[in-house]
């Protein structure tokens, strides 16, 4: 039976701040390898035997983003072919369900389900978060093919992690009356996040795993649960999905949902929504290697430690410090005699936390986030569907920013009513439309773009297109633009998904 793993894509990652920003969650945070905890979930889903073809459900602003993540991993898949009218590649066939905001995991499992059903309701349906880390492929191989076993009888499965402590961070399914050579049984029950005590009881008693939040399910299933337990839900979703902008191709699907109908969903995960409800329920236990990767402290652990037990990814230089994780790829990090502490150095952001408070960060991003402040939201540097920027500085009336233009891509015909811009060309060759003027600018060349003009810059060579920008003007906020033509859809009467955020 075919099998489409369906990756949740998402979240703000509120714990790992200052990496994950709310337009940088946590499924795009790298690791120490280079590759990031989305890649990591692609590569374990395609590696699945039965694979056919991938669903990711995510925002529609980190479509592109996801895709080059994608690509990176999967050159010659579907998802390395970028754009609202874009055309498959031979490689891994792609589908994207895009929401317009968030409203949790039953919301976004449901418009997976409903969107396989439409080929095929009988698929298997393997639904996995995007921002969790497992070690051990074959062992996760093997408990996929236990429950798609489980799955074709028409069960519900969830995977549950023997667990290896007595977490409190965790919520548990209880097995009802698993023997110790079980290959699964049903769930007895969920359990909410358990205070110390009683997570140690669990462990006394046996029978209790941490709740991974991975699903096993055929389209239909799924369907036929939320009819019965959250029929509101399952019915807005597909008012949403009827009204979706679709792009289609041989092998690669583009939907974005309707935001007025998504708008009437309610807010609730699949866990509570379904799963709890429901009494055919199946749970695989399993040894993954699993990690969700819910703080600091855990994503410190994957790096190796050194005699005095610190771990550092980045460059730092230590004296007399002891059980210290320092995370700085930015610039050198010096500490002198501290013992456990996480330090997290960024370009516009410093943290500076106890090892046993890491859980506490999301404090720090809940405060930044009511005051406003542009670090909750943004990194320095954002990426968009033509490339990347990076402001490297700013004061009153001026920005310089560094702007990478992928090859054979362009930003969209606008201009800006306060501020003129200057371009230096760095490498590469730039096509550049300024009024009714069009050329093209090299390497050390430069051009001038008055205030209130028309303009474009198109990359149209083979290399990367890499250019200094030096905005002046009395404002130089992201949202003075009036786009006129767009190729990646952000003009609203044109066809294609409609950014939220109007940035270059």
């Amino acid at each position: 039976m075919p099998l489409t793993p369906v990756i949740l894509s998402g979240g703000a990652g509120s714990r790992l701040w200052p990496v994950s920003r709310e337009s940088h969650p946590k499924p795009f945070i790298r690791l120490a390898d280079g590759q990031s905890l989305l890649q990591k979930t692609f590569l374990r889903a395609v590696a699945l035997p039965g694979v056919q073809d991938v669903l990711t459900v995510t925002n529609r602003e980190f479509l592109f983003k996801t895709e080059d993540d994608y690509r990176d991993v999967d050159p010659a898949g579907s998802a390395s072919q970028t754009g609202w009218n874009s055309k498959p590649g031979p490689g891994t066939p792609a589908t994207y369900v895009l929401e317009p905001f968030g409203r949790n995991t039953a919301a976004a499992v449901a418009a997976a389900a409903l969107t396989v059903a439409e080929r095929d309701p009988a698929t298997v349906m393997l639904v996995l978060p995007a921002d969790h880390l497992i070690a051990d492929q074959d062992a996760f191989t093997d408990a996929v093919a236990r429950a798609v076993t489980l799955a074709e009888q028409d069960l519900l499965v969830t995977f549950g992690i023997e667990p290896t402590a007595p977490e409190t961070g965790f919520g548990y399914i209880e097995a009802d009356g698993m023997e110790d050579d079980a290959q699964s049984a049903m769930v007895k029950r969920f359990v909410e996040k358990p205070d110390a005590d009683t997570a140690r009881r669990f462990l006394e008693f046996g029978g209790f795993y941490w709740n991974s939040g991975m699903f096993c399910f055929t389209a239909a299933a799924l369907i036929g649960a939320m009819e019965r337990h959250c029929p509101d839900i399952l019915a807005a979703v597909g008012a949403s999905l009827h009204g979706a902008r679709r792009a289609e191709g041989a092998a690669y699907t583009q939907i974005e949902l309707d935001a007025t109908a998504f708008a009437q969903i309610r807010e609730d995960s699949i866990d509570y929504a379904v799963m709890e409800k429901s009494d055919r329920v199946a749970v695989v236990p399993c040894r993954l290697g699993w990690s969700d990767i819910g703080s600091w402290t855990a994503l410190g652990a994957l790096l190796p430690a050194d005699p005095d037990g610190n771990r550092v990814d980045g460059e730092a230089l230590l004296h007399d410090v002891r059980d210290c994780s320092i995370h700085a790829r930015e610039r050198v990090v010096g500490a002198v005699g501290i013992d456990g502490l996480i330090v997290v150095d960024t370009a516009d952001a410093l943290l500076v936390v106890a090892k046993d408070r890491a859980q506490d960060v999301k404090q720090i991003y809940a405060r930044l986030k009511k005051q406003g402040h542009e670090s909750y939201r943004h990194h320095r540097t954002m990426h968009r569907p033509w490339g990347i920027y990076s402001v490297l500085e700013e004061g009153e009336r001026f920005k310089i920013k560094r702007i990478v233009v992928k090859p054979g891509h362009s930003l969209s015909l606008q201009m800006h009513h306060h501020r003129s811009e200057h371009w230096v060309v760095v490498s590469g060759t730039a096509k550049i439309v300024n009024g009714s003027e069009e050329r093209f600018v090299r390497t050390n060349e430069s051009t001038f773009i008055p205030a209130c003009t028309p303009h474009r810059l198109v990359n149209p060579g083979v290399t990367e297109l890499v250019l200094i920008e030096v905005q002046s003007g009395e404002y130089l906020g992201e949202d003075d633009i009036v786009r006129f033509d767009d190729r990646y859809g952000r003009v609203p009467d044109q066809a294609g998904p409609t950014a939220t955020n109007p940035a270059t």
